[in-house]
């Protein structure tokens, strides 16, 4: 497959992923998020002390928009979405796991898997400052596809895509519709990040294959963010210096 194929398919993915990460950013639709930065007072009513604890429970959490998150630095903001959001994804990627070998044989594992570290790199990049859908393609494709698509990804338009919807399952249904958008490049999917050996074969053994699955996407999802974070420090120096495509320099 060429590569303008694969920075087309990796536009569209990154078209759907920046809307589902600012509905998680964004979104308070029961007010927690706000609340977590109240003080409570002797003139509270019992309703506002029960919110207030609801709050303060939500907060411990760090989800973003709260008070907590407000006291994290850019470091710990990329690794609270791979510990957070990543370990959350990866349930719904181990899942098949417990039907062993028969499922194993099927594409979905590995389609959610790659939809799941996509859009951790993706929210681990704009925590770094890297907002743009170019460089976002470019990362994709030199961790996930290895390749270098540094003269493609500005070139490339993002295939219009529907907008996920918010919600409690906005989450999912995002990275379901990430993962319908890559069956068009699914002979890249080997190239991501795997779950170990072991964690591998004692996948194919059913009922225990999904926690073994659950084991090894959550280390394939770490050695990914770390790639990732790894990738995006060249990029930051190549333009520093004037240079181009860290792709190239990370993989010589």
């Amino acid at each position: 497959m060429d590569d303008r194929r694969v920075a087309a398919v990796l536009s569209s993915a990154v078209a759907i992923i920046h809307p589902v990460l600012d509905i998680l950013a964004t979104r308070d639709p029961i007010g927690l998020k706000g609340r977590t930065f109240r003080e409570s007072s002797a003139d509270d009513s019992t309703l506002d002390n029960v919110i207030d604890f609801l709050a303060k429970a939500f907060d411990t959490t760090d989800f973003p928009g709260t008070a907590g998150w407000e006291k994290l630095d850019s470091d710990a903001r990329s690794q609270w979405w791979v510990n957070r959001i990543g370990a959350l994804n990866t349930v719904a990627v181990a899942f098949p796991g417990v039907f062993g070998i028969l499922v194993n044989r099927l594409p979905i594992q590995d389609l959610l898997g790659f939809a799941n570290q996509a859009m951790v790199l993706v929210a681990v990049a704009r925590e770094s400052g890297v907002t743009d859908r170019e460089t976002h393609v470019e990362l994709l494709g030199s961790v996930l596809c290895k390749r270098d698509l540094t003269s493609l990804a500005d070139s490339v338009p993002a295939k219009k895509e529907e907008s996920p919807k918010s919600g409690p399952f906005a989450l999912l249904r995002g990275m379901w519709q990430i993962a319908n958008v890559l069956r068009d490049v699914s002979g890249e999917l080997e190239k991501r990040p795997h779950p170990r050996g072991v964690y591998r074969v004692l996948g194919a053994i059913p009922l225990v294959g999904g926690v073994a699955g659950y084991l090894g996407e959550r280390g394939a999802l770490s050695r990914a963010a770390k790639q990732g974070r790894k990738w995006l420090a060249a990029h930051r120096k190549a333009a520093a210096i004037g240079e181009s495509s860290p792709a190239k320099r990370l993989r010589g």
